[in-house]
């Protein structure tokens, strides 16, 4: 911003600095920290796969050490459950516009050059060939007849190609460490029944909104218990 501060045309201002530090906090914290919400939900709502989950950490990890990157490629099932909570929420249904760069022709329609499209992911995260029931809530989406970890290029949550989310890598460790951390200490109970738990979310835009709820966190090794809103 000094340097550029005798140039009017300058970009590096004031205002476009608050800028890109609000868009930092939106994309790198708001869509990690819904992902979460979300998963905490679900693992209320099916509290047998949150057993998996738990049964999966005590024999790897166990209860003396906390959660680690290194831990991950030991953890399949876990590793498909968040694979399935970001599927499954689809928390960005359609992707950032992008700009057709050539005249193209996509099956039996024309899009000319400069056009604006807006990409579904939500059409490839729930095509119902890659994922057999894809409005189910189900881990084994991602697990193979081994129980490893499947590959699959239908996996977007974070776009593809060359303007995928720059911050995806962070977002993985984020959610894998939070996720395994908090379900190796607690466990996730509802105050009402699993099966009333709503997971259609109270707002879709540009993001999936979980509906706000309560839990209470029961630690693992003790008998009393916290409650927390989200």
């Amino acid at each position: 911003m000094e340097q550029e501060k005798q140039n009017p045309e300058s970009e590096f201002h004031l205002e476009n600095l608050a800028t890109c530090g609000s868009n930092l906090f939106s994309a790198g914290i708001e869509t990690t920290s819904i992902t979460l919400s979300y998963g905490l939900l679900l693992l209320m709502k099916y509290p047998e796969v949150q057993a998996k989950v738990h049964e999966e950490i005590d024999r790897v990890i166990g209860c003396n050490q906390s959660p680690c990157m290194k831990d991950k490629i030991k953890l399949p099932y876990t590793e498909a459950v968040l694979h399935e909570i970001q599927r499954y929420i689809t928390l960005l249904p359609s992707n950032m516009p992008r700009t057709v760069v050539r005249d193209t022709k996509f099956r039996q329609y024309f899009i000319p050059k400069g056009a604006t499209v807006l990409p579904l992911l939500s059409s490839v995260l729930y095509d119902c060939k890659e994922f057999p029931n894809p409005e189910k809530f189900d881990p084994g989406h991602f697990l193979d007849k081994n129980g490893s970890v499947r590959k699959t290029e239908y996996f977007v949550p974070f776009s593809m190609g060359k303007r995928a989310c720059v911050g995806e890598g962070l977002a993985r460790v984020e959610l894998f460490l939070f996720l395994t951390t908090i379900l190796q200490n607690f466990v996730l109970k509802p105050l009402g029944e699993p099966k009333d738990i709503e997971t259609k979310p109270i707002v879709t835009g540009l993001i999936n909104i979980p509906q706000p709820y309560k839990l209470c966190f029961i630690p693992r090794q003790k008998k009393n218990f916290s409650l927390l809103t989200i």
